[in-house]
């Protein structure tokens, strides 16, 4: 599994808003374990990926250290990065 932090909203490190991506997924995980690694990320939220039957689609969930969220603007600017 990898992960990046992302910068949404910034031309350059370190700016904007702050968020982890974790890389496609061929199943979602076990929503705890997402919960835990957002956590441990301490970011404002973690997106998570998850692969679909079409290249350009992806699944999106979003977690804060605390919990899953319905909607992210800026982790889902990051995961299109």
């Amino acid at each position: 599994m990898r992960q990046w932090t992302v910068d949404a909203f910034a031309a350059q490190p370190f700016r904007g808003n702050p968020a982890c991506v974790v890389e496609p997924f061929d199943a979602w995980p076990d929503g705890a374990w997402m919960q835990a690694l957002a956590a441990e990320n301490n970011q404002a939220e973690t997106a998570f990926l998850l692969k679909t039957g079409s290249p350009g689609r992806f699944g999106l969930r979003w977690f804060t250290p605390a919990l899953e969220v319905p909607l992210c603007g800026h982790a889902t600017l990051a995961s299109t990065h």
